[in-house]
């Protein structure tokens, strides 16, 4: 067996890496926890401001502005505002070429996430029975004789068979 040398393994991009890096150490040497604006500088990375232009805008590197979210974990906490991605996203689009189909897409997915930055899918539940109680006797003998629903009836359940791109219900 000859030597081996144990290989570190080098963490992808985004991945915390704080186990690795002694705080003192990078405190010490970080030309963002030195620099005037430290917290703005983390705070526009948080809000997912380009690393690039944060360094333009501070006069640091774009490697040490990688460097010290990774020493300070805050890609986690920057995933976790993806809302200030998407906001970004749906404010230019009024200021650039999009199609209609991107800003409904980053719309549909503004809504899907919570505020802890987790992507929810929320599901509603209508139970038919509840609602045809709810209808009144001439309201009942209308749907039998002819199969009109109440304009309540059609709200509070969106589509009907009647105006859905199938025609019946799928259901």
């Amino acid at each position: 067996m000859g030597n081996t040398k144990p290989t570190r393994k080098k963490p992808k991009n985004g991945e915390a890496k704080n186990s690795e890096v002694s705080q003192g150490r990078h405190r010490f040497h970080c030309t963002i926890c030195s620099h005037a604006k430290c917290e703005e500088i983390e705070q526009a990375f948080l809000t997912w401001t380009s690393p690039v232009w944060i360094a333009k805008q501070y006069g640091v590197s774009r490697d040490s502005v990688y460097r010290h979210a990774h020493a300070l974990s805050l890609f986690d906490k920057r995933r976790r505002n993806l809302h200030y991605a998407l906001d970004r996203i749906i404010e230019k689009a009024g200021d650039v070429e999009v199609s209609a189909t991107a800003v409904v897409s980053a719309v549909a997915a503004y809504a899907k996430i919570n505020a802890n930055g987790q992507w929810v899918e929320r599901s509603e539940h209508i139970n038919l029975n509840e609602l045809f109680d709810r209808m009144t006797r001439e309201e009942m003998m209308a749907y039998a004789e002819n199969g009109t629903l109440p304009a309540w009836f059609e709200h509070t359940l969106g589509a009907t068979g009647s105006d859905s791109q199938g025609g019946g219900n799928d259901r």
